[in-house]
């Protein structure tokens, strides 16, 4: 299987209320890399990679994890891995 990446903009009520920590922390039992981070826009930008399945795992356990009250949209798009990250890190 191929290395795919997610990136995930979620709009709503996602800053300021601990959803990049959450997120980071959800990642750890998942077998992906990644970013999160804050936009100025008021949305959290999610980037990640891994196997497709750990990728759609990883987005719903996010939803599980009582963050998904708080969104009111994710825009997904999907494309090829590069392999660029190390870990799951939050971005400033």
């Amino acid at each position: 299987m191929s290395r795919q990446r997610m990136r995930v903009l979620y709009s709503g009520h996602v800053q300021g209320v601990g959803f990049r920590y959450t997120a980071r922390s959800v990642a750890a039992g998942f077998e992906v890399t990644g970013t999160v981070r804050n936009l100025s826009d008021g949305r959290v930008e999610l980037i990640a990679e891994g196997e497709r399945a750990e990728l759609e795992g990883f987005r719903d356990a996010i939803r599980d994890s009582g963050l998904g009250s708080l969104v009111r949209q994710e825009a997904v798009t999907w494309s090829d891995a590069t392999g660029g990250f190390h870990g799951f890190e939050i971005v400033r």
